[in-house]
């Protein structure tokens, strides 16, 4: 089901519906207790009881959880898939040396699934929102052909250092193409998107996507996830409705991302949250090491719980976790939250 713009719907009635499941009113029945809280979560959620009028139940909205369905929904499962899916491309080597990376990145119109029952009519990299992972080392020859398959002119403007007619301010006209080509530096954690105005639509509508450039010594092993923060626009007022973490609200609440007590666990994270100054990652019960870029993988990092990105910027986290259980992370503005960006690790022995 699409979402009806002309039926708008402010963030301010979405929180004020949160807890009683409004969120159906624009698509799905979105919220159930979640046991997750425990044992006590049903009554805690539906009753008063115990508190005084003056003494209103605290965490009342986030002691529901999102309910996926019965089933992964294309939505969620490409939410999961882009955590760990990392395109390295086709590679061969030229004379000199030097290993060439190719990618084929296709622009769609198409209607992208960003909770239970709620489609999102996005402009898509591959028709998918955040678009792939691109990956390469660098020094690494990076050749993208790009297509536009969309109705719209669209780009592709690579963050990092490259000749200047590789930048993406052209258009790409609807039905052609265009083969962007630059060796790829500096080593860190990089973004991509569309650059063709208007900057804000064209982004909000999905258009963006994570570019990692290794360095040549390769960073310690680990768990290595990929995060993408944004929101969605439903009504298109200028504010969004939805948050999400890689194209879907609460799929990490829904499916805790797993990994192991002890584990080195690395996130690259960015923000490509259009129509809001900055968004954010907090880790509960525990702290990360956070790489700004992460161009360096020698650098001091800051040690911390909590990192403010603005639109662009982007870091590489790093953390253990020191005992089972589950740890909650999520965006500390709590309205972003409690509109979809939220989710837990599961730390299991």
């Amino acid at each position: 089901m699409a979402f009806d713009p002309k039926r708008p719907v402010s963030r301010r009635q979405v929180l004020k519906w949160g807890a009683a499941g409004a969120m159906s009113v624009i698509g799905a029945t979105m919220m159930k207790p979640a046991s997750w809280f425990g044992a006590n979560a049903d009554a805690a959620s539906n009753s008063h009881e115990g508190h005084s009028a003056s003494e209103p139940l605290k965490h009342q909205t986030m002691a529901h959880g999102y309910d996926p369905g019965d089933k992964l929904t294309d939505g969620l499962q490409s939410a999961i898939d882009a955590l760990t899916t990392f395109d390295y491309g086709k590679t061969s080597v030229r004379a000199d040396g030097k290993t060439v990376r190719e990618y084929e990145i296709v622009s769609m119109d198409t209607e992208v699934e960003i909770a239970n029952g709620i489609k999102f009519p996005g402009w898509a990299f591959n028709g998918t929102i955040p678009g792939p992972t691109i990956r390469c080392t660098e020094g690494d020859i990076v050749r993208v052909k790009f297509t536009n398959g969309s109705m719209h002119p669209h780009s592709i403007h690579f963050h990092g250092i490259h000749a200047p007619r590789m930048d993406g301010l052209e258009p790409v006209l609807p039905g052609t193409e265009f083969v962007y080509e630059f060796e790829a530096r500096p080593a860190g954690m990089h973004v991509y998107h569309c650059h063709i105005p208007p900057l804000a639509k064209h982004i909000h509508k999905g258009l963006y996507g994570n570019f990692i450039i290794d360095p040549k010594t390769p960073r310690a092993p680990a768990k290595e996830l990929n995060m993408v923060m944004n929101g969605f626009d439903l009504d298109l007022d200028g504010a969004n409705e939805v948050y999400t973490v890689n194209g879907y609200a609460f799929a990490f609440q829904a499916y805790p991302i797993q990994v192991k007590v002890g584990e080195l666990v690395r996130v690259y994270l960015s923000n490509l949250t259009e129509f809001d100054l900055i968004n954010s990652f907090h880790l509960h019960a525990n702290f990360f090491k956070y790489y700004e870029v992460g161009a360096d993988p020698d650098a001091r990092p800051i040690l911390t719980d909590t990192v403010m990105q603005c639109q662009g910027q982007r870091g590489i986290l790093e953390m253990t976790f020191p005992e089972a259980g589950k740890y909650m992370f999520h965006a500390h503005q709590s309205e972003f939250a409690e509109l979809g960006w939220m989710g837990f690790f599961e730390a299991n022995p």
